[in-house]
This record gives structure tokens, C-alpha cells and sequence, in this order.
């Protein structure tokens, strides 16, 4: 079967609206994309044409959406692309549907806090002290050495 895979880059123009329904959780939201480009007469960005995509997420997709996003949030949405056309009290309207594969925030404006979803873990998994990835100071006995340190081995819970 072919498909028309997109990946959009824009913000959340709607509250993400959720639904419980036979086949699972479902959610949706418009978003907006806005075309910019560099104006040589003005020197500066201007705007181009927004387009409007409304976005469909199912099942922990869905659920997380609902739970993460928020209006004017900058997100990146990958999926399949429908394009619909339907006729309402005589007029002609087409819409764009991306059926979300993964959607997330747009670490280009901001930052994010990941928190996994699902059960939360019982016994809590052993951390390892990160490794120093910083340039030893002239002079010390490592400098020249270009090995990389391996933290000691952590503990196994039982």
C-alpha cells in the first residue's frame, strides 16, 4: 500500500480534544504551519501562507498528546497525509488530516522534560555516574590519554 508520509514542523493552534471510544483512546488538534523566508528588499524574515493540519493520534499516542501539549507549543508531527474533500450545505471543503505517527516538542524554541508513561517501575534501575567528557587540565597526568573511562560496575538489585 502506498502512503504519503509527511513530517511537519509548527505549533499547536488547538487544545488537543481527547475521546474515549470503542477502538481506544483518541485525540486531536489543529496545527499551524507557517512558511518563512528571508525578504532581501526588507531585510528580514516574513511570514509566508499558514497552513492548518488537523492532527490524529490514537491509543497511548492519544493519551499522551491530551496530557503534553498545550496551545502556541512548537511540535514536530510525523504521519500519513489525507487529503479530504466533502460537500457541506452546498460548498466544497477540503481539509488536511495527518494521522500522527509520533509527535513531539520542537527542542529548536525550548526545552522538554520526558516522563515515561505506562507502569510505574517497581524496583528502580541502577544509575551510572555520567562519563567526563571535558578536556583534562595542562599539565595532569591524563592529559594525552585518550581512553575512555568506564564508571566501576554498578550494584544488581536483587
Amino acid at each position: 500500500m502506498n502512503e504519503t508520509m509527511v513530517c511537519a514542523v509548527g505549533r499547536v493552534a488547538t487544545q488537543p480534544v481527547y475521546r474515549e471510544v470503542a477502538s481506544g483512546p483518541s485525540a486531536r488538534f489543529r496545527m499551524a504551519v507557517t512558511a518563512r523566508y528571508w525578504d532581501r528588499e526588507k531585510n528580514t524574515w516574513t511570514d509566508g501562507h499558514t497552513n492548518f493540519f488537523t492532527v490524529w493520534a490514537n491509543r497511548q499516542l492519544a493519551t499522551n498528546t491530551a496530557a503534553s501539549l498545550t496551545v502556541g507549543e512548537p511540535v514536530i508531527v510525523q504521519g500519513r497525509l489525507k487529503v479530504r474533500t466533502d460537500v457541506r450545505e452546498g460548498q466544497s471543503w477540503t481539509s488536511a488530516d495527518i494521522d500522527a505517527v509520533a509527535i513531539g516538542h520542537d527542542m529548536a524554541w525550548g526545552t522538554s522534560a520526558f516522563r515515561r508513561a505506562g507502569k510505574a517501575e517497581t524496583v528502580p534501575s541502577p544509575t551510572q555516574p555520567e562519563p567526563n567528557w571535558e578536556t583534562p587540565p595542562e599539565g595532569s597526568a591524563e592529559q594525552g590519554d585518550t581512553r575512555v573511562q568506564h564508571p566501576p560496575e554498578a550494584a544488581v538489585l536483587t
